[in-house]
């Protein structure tokens, strides 16, 4: 089972590691926001996205595990991106294929989808998705502008790259980003119109992640409920929970496609846990039935909200770990079926990653 993870926090990014209980080893970048981390499983390296405010964003990349980090080249707009746009942050970084060395995904806000192919030397605006005509119908979910928190390359086929997009629903490229087709048959989105729930482009996917074992299926937790893909995320079936069904949270079975876990809040207006018990949804049979699993995290008195990227499941499908707005991080070794606290003092945590 897993040993270490990242965890990406407003105060720093901190690595934990298992020795007879999880616990913090290192903090690196302390007192600066992390807003991403990822450890590339091709050559080893960590890179750390951070948000300096007035700075702006930085990223750094460690070479040897850790011990030092070297400042890299960040993604950026060109100043003649159609639109003038201006960079807020990076939502989230993903490494490409096993067959592409050195390629790695930035997903913005706004909505750029950047690229580099020297191990972020340099950086690339992905052109034919800033320009998809559908962004005109893009908007802001929870921020001012729309961003890009999800990319998935296919592990068949490292061309084939899906990214979710709030609000500007799912697409996907088959050939390494020059061409973009626009997914999500099936999405509802109640915040609009009846006339216009079904509009593609103006869709709220709040998390979408694959199953590593079963590329074609996904999960999505969106603005207004929970969906699952059987074709790669070409076409989407609601699932129908007995509780809550908001949230921002989803993790993916590495192996089983009939398994995930999400974390349910009351909804958009109140983003909280019902009753002040955070509690976690599992369903391990494609969605038609669900359990809600509660051992060990708070019952009462709990406000706790996990954001997008706060919520990962190990290669085993049996480890997990959730950070939450208030600091708080616990883990499963048994698939959920109960939890223990592994710090309640933290930093707001942004982003968890076993690594």
């Amino acid at each position: 089972m897993t040993d270490r993870m990242l965890v990406a926090t407003r105060k720093g990014l901190l690595t934990l590691k298992r020795n007879g209980g999880w616990k913090v080893a290192t903090t690196d970048f302390p007192g600066i926001a992390v807003t991403a981390a990822l450890r590339d499983p091709r050559d080893g390296a960590i890179y750390a996205v951070l948000k300096h405010g007035h700075f702006g964003t930085k990223l750094h990349r460690s070479d040897d595990d850790g011990k030092s980090w070297q400042e890299l080249a960040a993604p950026a707009f060109p100043a003649d991106a159609p639109g003038g746009p201006s960079l807020f942050q990076i939502w989230t970084i993903e490494a490409g294929g096993t067959d592409q060395p050195g390629r790695l995904w930035a997903g913005a806000i706004p909505a750029g989808l950047f690229v580099s192919d020297d191990r972020s030397a340099s950086w690339r605006l992905v052109d034919a998705l800033w320009t998809v005509p559908e962004r005109e119908k893009w908007f802001g979910g929870g921020y001012d502008d729309a961003g890009i928190h999800s990319i998935s390359p296919d592990p068949r086929d490292s061309k084939r790259v899906f990214v979710g997009i709030s609000c500007g629903g799912v697409w996907e490229t088959q050939d390494g980003g020059e061409n973009w087709r626009l997914h999500g048959k099936g999405m509802i989105a109640t915040y609009l119109p009846p006339e216009q729930a079904g509009t593609l482009e103006s869709q709220d996917p709040h998390r979408v992640a694959r199953c590593a074992g079963a590329p074609d299926v996904m999960w999505m937790q969106h603005h207004c409920g929970i969906f699952r893909s059987e074709d790669a995320g070409r076409t989407w079936t609601g699932m129908k929970l007995p509780g809550d069904d908001f949230g921002f949270a989803v993790a993916a079975h590495p192996k089983d496609p009939n398994t995930a876990w999400f974390v349910p809040g009351i909804k958009d207006e109140v983003r909280m846990p019902r009753d002040g018990a955070l509690a976690v949804t599992r369903t391990r049979d494609g969605g038609k039935t669900w359990e809600t699993l509660r051992e060990g995290l708070p019952q009462r008195d709990a406000y706790d909200l996990i954001y997008r990227h706060g919520l990962d499941v190990d290669a085993t499908g049996d480890g997990l770990a959730m950070g939450s707005t208030t600091g708080a991080l616990w883990t499963s070794d048994n698939a959920g079926e109960s939890w223990r606290l592994v710090n309640a003092h933290l930093p707001p945590v942004y982003a968890v990653r076993f690594v």
